[in-house]
């Protein structure tokens, strides 16, 4: 009895502070966009408010709808605030099975697809091919490099950018790299001349997100596109800049933001203008990604983040099935998701 006690104590506490963290977040973006915009209209404030209460459960659901009605200029019913999809709709549609995406050597395992760039998973001490043959560790580097003369080396469990480490075949260190702690190698991708001309030093990333219903049909929700900065090795969430995509037709939008979500129409760097500009075979982008989301049903919305290669391939570089971000498609494509009664599963 004491000990369930005490882990219901030890878990309002989490919660009450991961609310805390979320509304810190969104009030600290809801001001760095108010710098630029001017303050958000109070009739949007108070409409977040009476839709949080009233709809969704809980007033302290509002300060997302604060910053998605800041950036859109307006309030749309059917939002879905970053806290409430965390705290209601994860634990309700994915439950532990979204959290495998931490585990990258299951990659091969889960979806059987050349599409994913995979060369070599560490684990435990022990190397294996893709298909999960071990690998003695003399003979690491000659599959790692038998294609090619560069690797990306991902940690298990990396966010935001961090854990991602590259090696050519001159400077390859085994040991080195098992200091890292166990992770996936993936060939270096060549990117398609389309997100070449945008930003040459990191590969742009396609960051697509589907849902899966009960009758498992998938369908895509929202897309948008993420390019790094001109010294960036790779896209990182501190200094990345993302442009929404037209998820019909595979266009850009007009307006790019910035990571304080500031409104830009041209990349930084290159001066790269967005506006009239359509992704190369976007369909078959999306072919792709709800034909592997049918291969992992259990985790029913996934982020997926992919590329063209120089010779218009698909590469998926990495699948996002636990907390996948669905803040920036709500604040500039949304409601992404109001048809699908998620706004009810709070009664439940």
């Amino acid at each position: 009895m004491l000990r369930i006690q005490v882990k219901k104590g030890v878990d309002k506490v989490l919660l009450r502070l991961y609310h805390s963290s979320h509304k810190k977040e969104a009030l600290k973006f809801l001001k760095k966009i108010e710098a630029q915009k001017g303050k958000t209209n109070p009739k949007f404030i108070k409409l977040s408010n009476q839709y949080a209460s009233d709809v969704l459960g809980w007033i302290g659901y509002s300060p997302w709808l604060y910053v998605y009605s800041a950036i859109s200029g307006s309030f749309k019913e059917g939002w879905i605030p970053d806290n409430y999809y965390g705290k209601i709709v994860i634990p309700e549609l994915k439950g532990q099975y979204g959290a495998l995406d931490d585990l990258n050597a299951l990659q091969n395992k889960l979806f059987t697809s050349a599409l994913f760039p995979d060369k070599a998973y560490y684990v435990n001490g022990l190397w294996t091919t893709k298909d999960y043959a071990v690998i003695p560790q003399k003979k690491v580097a000659d599959v790692l490099f038998n294609s090619s003369q560069d690797i990306v080396y991902k940690t298990d469990n990396s966010l935001r950018g961090l854990g991602v480490h590259f090696f050519s075949k001159d400077n390859f260190e085994i040991n080195k790299v098992m200091a890292l702690g166990n992770g996936i190698a993936q060939q270096f991708i060549k990117q398609h001349v389309f997100f070449e001309d945008i930003v040459s030093k990191s590969v742009a990333t396609i960051r697509l997100t589907t849902y899966i219903d009960v009758k498992g049909e998938t369908s895509l929700r929202s897309g948008f596109l993420r390019v790094g900065r001109a010294p960036d090795t790779h896209v990182k969430s501190v200094s990345h800049i993302r442009v929404p995509i037209n998820i019909n037709t595979g266009e850009l939008s007009k307006t790019g933001y910035d990571t304080n979500l500031n409104t830009i129409e041209k990349h930084p760097d290159s001066n790269y203008i967005f506006n009239k500009r359509k992704i190369p075979h976007f369909n078959k982008c999306i072919a792709a990604v709800l034909h592997l989301h049918k291969q992992m049903p259990f985790s029913r919305t996934i982020g997926w983040d992919l590329t063209l290669d120089k010779n218009e391939e698909v590469k998926v570089m990495e699948w996002n099935g636990g907390h996948n971000d669905v803040k920036f498609g709500e604040a500039t494509q949304g409601p992404c998701y109001a048809d699908l009664g998620w706004e009810k599963l709070w009664k439940k």
